[in-house]
């Protein structure tokens, strides 16, 4: 039943999945990191208060994250196209990936900066620290832990929506667990891809617990 050729085909959608969800991972954390600034300076207890752009930041941020992921992979297909050159395969899934990750890095990274004590903030304001030095060396230090463990959570995240754009030619395991699993009648197929999803989240979150440990 779980022959060669089955854990060959597996091995080689999960190098496919582990593609497509390193590189979302890192071009949304690039990406989201702008708006969570943006929202933490904004915020009416921020640094620089801005109701009118964190009130219009805010609800971009929530909008995009109200998009179901096969939806959006659909909406964005001309971007897909025009980035990548065609709007099918593994290449091609990064881009609607790391799109609908981006409102929720923003929102993880925003949380781990709201969540700094604010008497630290006032000791460096009373030390004469300007905002700048404020938010590299209090915000950003201080929120590292939360930003990692929110990093990871992303990246679970991600392993799931990678296994939903199997459904529409995104390769991975979503794809063999549909094409091979589901639509060939063969259990063993679906139950080997749901067992490496299995152990690759918790490996994945293992290692980030054990990270998030140490530099707290």
């Amino acid at each position: 039943m779980f022959d060669g050729q089955m854990w060959d085909t597996i091995l080689s959608a999960f190098g496919q999945t582990l593609t497509m969800v390193l590189w979302s991972t890192l071009f949304s954390v690039l990406l989201g990191f702008i708006p969570a600034v943006l929202l933490t300076l904004t915020a009416p207890d921020g640094l620089r208060p801005n109701k009118p752009v964190y009130s219009v930041l805010s609800f971009i941020v929530n909008v995009f994250r109200s998009f179901p992921f096969i939806i959006l992979m659909v909406l964005v297909i001309p971007l897909t196209r025009a980035i990548m050159g065609k709007a099918i395969g593994t290449r091609a899934a990064i881009v609607p990936l790391t799109i609908s990750a981006i409102p929720f890095v923003a929102r993880v990274i925003e949380s781990a900066f709201r969540e700094v004590d604010p008497g630290l903030i006032e000791a460096a304001r009373s030390f004469g620290a300007s905002d700048s030095q404020i938010f590299l060396r209090v915000y950003v230090k201080e929120a590292f832990p939360g930003i990692l463990s929110g990093i990871i959570l992303t990246m679970i995240s991600l392993v799931g929506y990678s296994a939903m754009g199997g459904a529409i030619g995104a390769g991975g395991l979503g794809d063999v667990a549909i094409r091979k699993g589901y639509q060939a009648y063969k259990i063993e197929y679906l139950v080997a891809t749901s067992a490496v999803l299995i152990v690759f989240v918790q490996l994945v979150q293992s290692i980030g617990n054990r990270l998030y440990n140490k530099l707290s």
